[in-house]
């Protein structure tokens, strides 16, 4: 049988002493720390802010009003000949401040 030489692994040769001077842990046993840590933590608001009634109505009206002015532009119902660009980037127009107003709610 040939001989096994002892496997050698990197940092085998390390040996691990305890971290604190007295040779146990560090942090007491269970929960948190008995100090605090230092990260900053955010204060819990007194009040919560609340946008106005129209905020949302006036994202819900921009929202359908632009849906529904570019379906009403493919349908033909709206004046001038075949369905218009004009019409497509107005409904356009109207979805993107409808979106714009949507962030202002809260």
């Amino acid at each position: 049988m040939p001989d096994k030489k002892k496997e050698r692994r990197p940092g085998g040769s390390i040996h691990a002493r305890p971290v604190s001077a007295r040779g146990g842990r560090v942090t007491p046993k269970g929960g948190a720390p008995a100090t605090p840590t230092g990260r900053y933590t955010a204060p819990i608001p007194h009040e919560y802010k609340v946008s106005p009634r129209w905020v949302p109505i006036t994202m819900g009206i921009l929202l359908i009003g632009g849906m529904l002015m570019i379906v009403t532009n493919y349908l033909n119902l709206l004046p001038g000949p075949d369905p218009s660009n004009a019409y497509l980037l107005g409904g356009l127009g109207l979805i993107t401040v409808g979106f714009v107003v949507a962030t202002r709610w809260r």
